[in-house]
């Protein structure tokens, strides 16, 4: 349990680390060096990490048995480098997700050759899918004494789906400051996007309710579904 959790922290530590650094280095391709200058277009997670978003809200999630979610400090950006304001915005936006997508489907690839390159990988790899989906909620595998490290492996692997997945779809959300809602302004014309912006001051609040309202269960079951089918 200990072990399972543990994982479940650096994972997310690593997930939320590529998703700031990919928000910067999109903002550099797009002519904003801010984060480029501050040092956040980096994979050292002692860049990004928020205290309470980072640290704390991670620990008592997991401890709480629940799926390990957070954020880092936002990566700063300055609209005035842009050369397309909005239209920048929002791939800059849609970077940390699909950043979050690629790591996902990058260990899912991997843990499909570990599962075929080894019959006791594969059984661990079986069990350990059915224990996570085997009731409604998130629950952490109990590991057996003695696993081996290409288990362990395994383990690692699919936190890593399941962690990145959750942190991209979760994102995608398009209520501020999620960077759904900078996809959005994009996608909005001018005077709809004022409007919708309204919601701003607000937005850490409906955050925090979808979280409690267990939101980020609901848009995880297709991704949970499907590897239950492919690898369960």
């Amino acid at each position: 349990m200990v072990i399972s959790i543990v994982i479940q922290l650096f994972v997310l530590l690593f997930a939320i680390t590529v998703h700031e650094a990919a928000h910067g280095w999109a903002a550099y391709k797009f002519g904003d060096p801010t984060a480029y200058n501050l040092g956040r277009v980096t994979l050292n997670p002692l860049a990004h990490i928020d205290p309470f978003g980072t640290v704390l809200l991670p620990i008592l999630l997991s401890l709480a048995r629940m799926p390990a979610f957070g954020w880092a400090k936002p990566v700063p950006v300055n609209p005035y480098n842009f050369r397309h304001p909005r239209r920048d915005n929002l791939w800059i936006s849609f970077a940390g997700p699909a950043a979050n997508l690629t790591v996902a489907a990058a260990a899912f690839v991997v843990l499909m050759v570990l599962k075929l390159s080894s019959d006791r990988v594969g059984l661990f790899i079986k069990a350990i899918v059915n224990g996570f989906f085997r009731q409604m909620g998130f629950a952490l595998p109990i590991l057996q004494p003695g696993f081996y490290p290409l288990e362990g492996l395994a383990l690692i692997l699919l936190f890593m789906i399941l962690l990145n997945a959750y942190l991209a779809m979760f994102n995608l959300l398009p209520v501020p400051p999620l960077d759904g809602s900078g996809i959005m302004m994009g996608l909005l014309s001018e005077g709809a996007a004022a409007r919708y912006d309204r919601i701003r001051p607000f937005g850490f609040i409906i955050v925090l309710m979808l979280i409690y309202m267990g939101v980020l269960e609901v848009i995880m079951w297709p991704v949970k579904l499907f590897i239950a089918i492919t690898l369960g």
